[in-house]
């Protein structure tokens, strides 16, 4: 059984409608619907029903079939569903009401497209910022005829098709009317003007590539994919638009020795038994030189040093992260015969562990 709404009820009107009335609901409902002038939630489905339910009630034959079989007189009569008919798309008759809704959209000035880079950085450079140089290449205006396209010297001339406006216009009768629409002129692609004597350099494009150096300035704190935004550093702009803005994206070298976490660093100490049984002072490396901790004695590994303001800086506000040391007591794979027959001596003197 057919879930579609009775085409009369979409539209509004009764069954013995007349053909202006219909014509009539429809335009009103078109109207009220339409996805371009009504955002709401089902304005497309409903402007789907309206559209359907009036190409089938406006034409006779198709009419007279959903008179007498209902939504089944397409299959009936004419071998096919009614949804089986080409009933146009939105674009269709929003052009037929409205003409070209992006006349004169496509002509305006247009920002330029961005560019991305990557930016290879050291831990360090992270860590403390830099400045990096960055060769790009990319479209700019002609250097010669500044973007203007004509040989300098020379002016563009007024297009002949369209006197200038960089639109013609067509009238056409449509369900609605009467209407005239504009649409952007072929002959000078509704720039409204023509290049007679095209730059040298450029050859009438107006732009060329350039290869240029840049200067990034990479903040400290920054991150592996940490991205740069350089504003207006892009591609040049179309008819007159501003360029578009540069992208760096980073790629941040593992260090050697540390590790980050979110804005402190990890660093993992290893000491041997007699230092963790009988406590020490060792010394532990930073980024910014080499600071002495003491071990407490009996430190096992997993012990966790904290040495203050020697992490990360934080992106873009005060303060620094921490650098977490980690004891590693690290067992001998060797033993000299002295150093043996010491742990053997120590043996005997242990009490096992407990457990």
């Amino acid at each position: 059984m057919s879930t579609k709404r009775d085409y009369y009820e979409v539209l509004g009107v009764g069954r013995n409608a007349t053909d202006e009335e219909i014509k009539k609901a429809f335009r009103s409902l078109a109207f009220k619907y339409h996805p371009d002038h009504n955002n709401g939630d089902g304005a497309e489905g409903k402007f789907k029903e309206i559209n359907e339910a009036y190409q089938v009630l406006s034409d006779p034959d198709k009419r007279t079939a959903y008179d007498r079989f209902g939504h089944n007189g397409g299959e009936a009569v004419f071998g096919r569903g009614f949804e089986g008919f080409d009933f146009g798309g939105f674009g269709d008759i929003f052009d037929a009401f409205f003409g070209d809704a992006t006349t004169g959209a496509r002509q305006a000035p247009q920002r330029g497209p961005d560019l991305n880079y990557r930016v290879a950085v050291t831990f360090e450079e992270a860590v403390f910022g830099c400045e990096k140089e960055l060769n790009i290449s990319r479209t700019e205006n002609c250097s010669i005829c500044h973007g203007m396209r004509s040989r300098p010297g020379s002016q563009p001339v007024r297009c002949p098709n369209c006197n200038g406006t960089g639109q013609v216009q067509r009238v056409h009768q449509s369900l609605f009317g009467r209407f005239a629409t504009s649409t952007p002129c072929s002959q000078c692609q509704g720039e409204g003007r023509i290049i007679k004597d095209p730059c040298p350099q450029c050859r009438g494009t107006g732009k060329e590539k350039q290869q240029r150096h840049i200067m990034v300035k990479i903040p400290a704190g920054v991150d592996d994919s940490t991205q740069i935004r350089i504003t207006a550093e892009g591609e040049a702009g179309i008819r007159g638009g501003p360029p578009g803005d540069l992208y760096t994206t980073l790629s941040v070298a593992p260090h050697q020795f540390f590790t980050r976490e979110g804005n402190h660093i990890l660093y993992q100490l290893p000491i041997n038994f007699a230092q963790a049984a009988l406590g020490a002072e060792v010394e532990v490396p930073t980024l910014e030189g080499k600071v002495k901790i003491k071990i407490q004695p009996g430190c096992q590994t997993g012990k966790v040093y904290q040495l203050k303001n020697k992490g990360i800086p934080h992106l873009n506000r005060n303060g620094r992260g921490d650098q977490l040391v980690t004891l590693l007591v690290v067992t001998p794979e060797k033993l000299t015969k002295e150093q043996r027959q010491l742990f053997e001596r120590l043996a005997d003197s242990l009490e096992p562990p407990p457990g």
